[in-house]
């Protein structure tokens, strides 16, 4: 019966799917045309009518993923994507897991796992995977978004615009790497991969650049976008923490840190007056109940009460009990949407970076009418392409 439950299920998922095509094509559309005609019935009036569809379109498709699972099903850490530049990665070793993440890969049942990985190598080259790195060569060590749930490091992916438009922008990024780390849900949303995995493959990845290819940390961008960037934040912090133990051999922080709307605090959202969660809530693709869902799904059997007070999972969070210190950091460039709703938390990070590291080593760029990691949004201009030759200025610097 589970076979054909299966089948019925897909085939009325694929139903619904087509007929909601159908009524956003003809129907919804043509409401929110009407609507938005007039610039002060639009959630920001100064937004033309092209791009308030736009961002209707984005948070209806983050919707429909969330109520039928995911919509577009990415490659996952079970197989390599066919006909792409990839090899699996061994796991880390598991002496390199200590500390608190020791203890909660424990609680979890989580272990280091062999991993696909992919490449991309500057357009009109054709580098051979996991090839030394050439004389002055950095590398960008990408982590997507998708709240740990959606998306893929395969070089198909929509986020790896964000690793060639490093590559366009500088010309010592010989080549993007990136590793499939585990999701948290199945594509029916189901949980599973809870807090630490993604952490410890992020290690898995990091420790192959630096251990079995060869390039120096120093020589390494490690970039994260949404959820990325969390992970991207929480990789930094373990590298950082444990660098100088006796017992295990670590590799250094990485040089550069680029971080693309970070969800930078997984804690309860509170709704409170004047907050970009309420403010921004009817143009941002972010929704406060689907995020919080996720959360609780990363979070696993520690909580969301664990996202409050562990650096790793909420380095933003303002709960007292929080510890967490960047010194030490590599320089960080930030950007933030000026319209999207984590950017409170991101206003959090910023500020607590820039007094830990000073505001020579932390860039900080926000676009006031920007919304969530809008970097990949082609219609989402000028504030896109300024936001690019700013990475592109901190990138040769």
């Amino acid at each position: 019966m589970a076979p054909l439950f299966t089948i019925r299920y897909q085939s009325l998922r694929s139903l619904l799917l087509v007929c909601d095509a159908f009524v956003l094509k003809f129907i919804q559309t043509p409401i929110w045309m009407i609507i938005y005609a007039l610039p002060f019935l639009r959630p920001k009036r100064d937004w033309s009518l092209r791009r308030i569809i736009m961002a209707k379109y984005v948070q209806h498709m983050v919707f429909m993923s969330r109520m039928f699972g995911k919509v577009a099903i990415s490659p996952d850490h079970r197989a390599l994507a066919p006909e792409q530049k990839g090899s699996w990665v061994d796991p880390v070793p598991k002496e390199l897991l200590v500390g608190r993440i020791k203890d909660m890969a424990a609680t979890a049942g989580i272990e280091p796992i062999r991993l696909p990985s992919y490449w991309i190598d500057r357009e009109g080259c054709d580098v051979a995977i996991g090839a030394p790195p050439r004389p002055g060569e950095k590398v960008v060590f990408h982590m997507h978004g998708g709240a740990y749930a959606f998306l893929s490091a395969s070089p198909e992916d929509p986020t790896t615009h964000i690793g060639r438009g490093q590559m366009e922008r500088c010309e010592s990024i010989g080549r993007v790497f990136s590793i499939e780390f585990r999701a948290t849900t199945t594509p029916n949303n189901e949980p599973v991969n809870p807090f630490p995995t993604q952490l410890i493959d992020a290690l898995t990845g990091y420790y192959y650049l630096v251990q079995t290819v060869g390039f120096f940390p120093a020589d390494i961008i490690v970039d994260g976008d949404s959820a990325g960037g969390n992970l991207a934040l929480a990789l930094t912090l373990y590298l950082l923490e444990n660098q100088n133990r006796e017992d295990v051999e670590f590799p250094a922080p990485p040089g550069k840190l680029l971080l693309l709307s970070p969800w930078c605090d997984l804690s309860p959202i509170h709704l409170t007056p004047g907050s970009s969660w309420t403010e921004f809530t009817h143009i941002d693709c972010l929704h406060a109940g689907y995020m919080q869902d996720y959360a609780e799904i990363f979070c696993g059997p520690f909580g969301l009460q664990e996202a409050e007070v562990n650096p790793y999972i909420s380095p933003a969070s303002t709960h007292p009990s929080l510890s967490v210190s960047f010194k030490g950091f590599p320089r960080t460039f930030i950007l933030c949407g000026g319209s999207e709703a984590f950017r409170d938390q991101i206003r959090v990070l910023r500020d607590r970076m820039v007094r830990e590291l000073g505001e020579e080593n932390v860039t900080y760029y926000e676009p006031s009418d920007a919304i969530h990691d809008f970097l990949g949004m082609t219609w989402l201009e000028p504030e896109r392409t300024n936001s690019w030759s700013e990475i592109g200025r901190w990138l040769d610097h």
